[in-house]
């Protein structure tokens, strides 16, 4: 659903969150996008940034899924080739880098690892492995990269709201003064997951049901 500026509008959000590890967060997920109408979506989009961890979960419990890697951070792969081939001198790396992340922008991957794989080849010693890490990773990710087909179909082309929902949690659980131990700290992530979900009154059915933050 859109807004009348044309942007889409979440319908629908749930959070999840654990100290338990990657299974018990993966179980958690699955659980949670279940209650918001996996099974009968007509397509889903996963938009994460590149570790495999991540990858490999959104395989294990969402095989159907569309890949997206967060723009934010392709471009700062972008970037490190840039800084690597031009380390004392921001203004080419910038220049350099432009063009390229004009074409990452507007889908057109397979030209723009085309263009590194050639610089590649002028290269010698430490530069050119710390340039093929970067390639290396852009590889992997070339299917992920479809940043022309999200703005085309109004899509996410970055993980923004996650990342923005993680750094809250971790404001209200890394305040100045602030000790958990580790089941303690699960505790109250699992009290604050609730409140974010609104099913506080689970908890708490004796509170008022509605909007959990005005009880």
């Amino acid at each position: 659903m859109e807004k009348e500026s044309g942007r889409a509008r979440i319908l629908s959000r749930g959070t999840v969150m654990t100290r338990a590890g990657v299974e018990d967060l993966r179980d958690q997920l699955f659980a949670e996008s279940q209650r918001h109408g996996l099974a009968h979506a007509a397509k889903v989009l996963v938009v994460a940034d590149g570790a495999l961890w991540i990858w490999n979960l959104i395989e294990d419990r969402f095989g159907q899924a569309q890949q997206r890697l967060d723009y934010y951070h392709a471009s700062q792969h972008l970037w490190a080739v840039a800084h690597a081939l031009h380390p004392e001198d921001p203004a080419r790396a910038r220049g350099w880098v432009e063009p390229l992340l004009k074409k990452l922008k507007n889908g057109r991957a397979a030209g723009l690892l085309k263009d590194l794989r050639t610089v590649i080849k002028r290269l010698r010693h430490k530069k050119r492995q710390a340039v093929q890490i970067e390639v290396s990773y852009l590889e992997n990710h070339r299917e992920r990269m479809d940043y022309a087909v999200a703005r085309r179909q109004s899509e996410p082309q970055g993980s923004g709201a996650m990342e923005s929902t993680c750094r809250q949690y971790q404001c209200r659980f890394k305040r100045p003064g602030q000790f958990w131990s580790c089941a303690g700290d699960q505790g109250l992530i699992c009290l604050e997951t609730f409140w974010r979900n609104e099913r506080w009154h689970l908890l708490f059915p004796h509170t008022l049901q509605g909007d959990p933050r005005k009880n």
